[in-house]
């Protein structure tokens, strides 16, 4: 079962030649979620083929390079005839200004436009098999971030064992795996737990959007598989990052390394830094030791299971 990001836009505010401002998205099976929408972020999704079947739209807050992309991404939703509804997560306190683009052409969408309010510790979208978690965030306006959390898969099934106990091959197994003791013809009980190992976790990927280091970033996942963290300046505009909500390269690696991550994506690079991003990398790996990965315009990340 595919879990894969692609970046759709990795600038900061200002887009460059080579990057377009924030926005990601994430299939997983049949599922088809963005997380924020720069501007042109409608043009990116056809460019890079990820199409329009997205249900949900996550908005980390409401920033110029982080929303501008609405408006013409519902416009040619329209144009491509969509009935399907979109819900439209976004921070509390700003229902009215996604109200706004969402009405930005002056007549509501063709299709049902749902806008749901979230803050640090809700579920902004459950499904089946994962949800997506909000937490806060400490960036100059109201701002969260969201994580993409899978329920734990089933145990592996001990069929060695089982055949040991005596449970036939067939429907029995199933049942087993999926929770239920078995009797046997001579009577004798079988219980899940004597053929099923402890639950397997799924998978976790964290997207902070624009902030400072914070404590609720490391407290999003335990361990996450992919951790995707505001790195806007490098070591030379600490202080600017400070001052300005950011993060550095070096600030989201060590986030990266006390969560305990599996790889990190360097996002939201200042276009100060067109065409130079070693710095990034380097301070980066300074602190974490996992893989550090600095994603352009149109990278995919596929994230696998951990234990398959």
């Amino acid at each position: 079962m595919p879990l894969c990001v692609t970046f759709l836009g990795t600038s900061g505010a200002i887009p460059t030649a080579r990057r377009n401002p924030t926005s990601l998205f994430v299939a997983r099976e049949g599922d088809e979620l963005l997380f924020d929408a720069g501007e042109g972020t409608q043009r990116q999704m056809m460019r890079f083929r990820t199409g329009f079947s997205i249900s949900h739209l996550f908005v980390t807050h409401l920033h110029g390079d982080h929303v501008l992309g609405i408006p013409g991404l519902l416009q040619t939703m329209a144009f491509n005839d969509r009935t399907d509804p979109l819900a439209i997560h976004t921070p509390r306190g700003t229902r009215s200004e996604i109200s706004s683009l969402v009405n930005a052409l002056g007549n509501r969408p063709s299709f049902p436009v749902r806008i749901n309010e979230v803050g640090g510790g809700d579920v902004a979208h459950r499904a089946d098999e994962y949800e997506v978690r909000v937490f806060e965030t400490d960036h100059d306006t109201r701002s969260v971030g969201y994580a993409l959390v899978e329920d734990d898969r089933k145990g592996r099934f001990d069929r060695e064992r089982a055949e040991e106990l005596g449970v036939p091959v067939g429907p029995k197994f199933s049942r087993l795996h999926g929770g239920e003791a078995v009797e046997l013809e001579d009577g004798t009980v079988v219980e899940p737990e004597q053929v099923v190992g402890e639950p397997r976790p799924g998978r976790s990927l964290v997207y902070t959007g624009d902030t400072r280091p914070t404590q609720a970033t490391l407290e999003a996942v335990d361990q996450p598989d992919l951790l995707i963290h505001d790195a806007t300046f490098a070591d030379d505009r600490t202080e600017r990052a400070t001052d300005t909500a950011h993060s550095t390269a070096r600030q989201a690696a060590e986030i990266a390394r006390r969560a305990g991550a599996d790889r990190l994506a360097l996002m939201h690079i200042s276009s100060r830094y067109a065409g130079n991003v070693e710095d990034h990398l380097e301070q980066a790996r300074d602190v974490f030791d996992c893989e550090v990965l600095l994603p352009e315009d149109g990278d995919q990340i596929e994230i696998p299971y951990q234990d398959v």
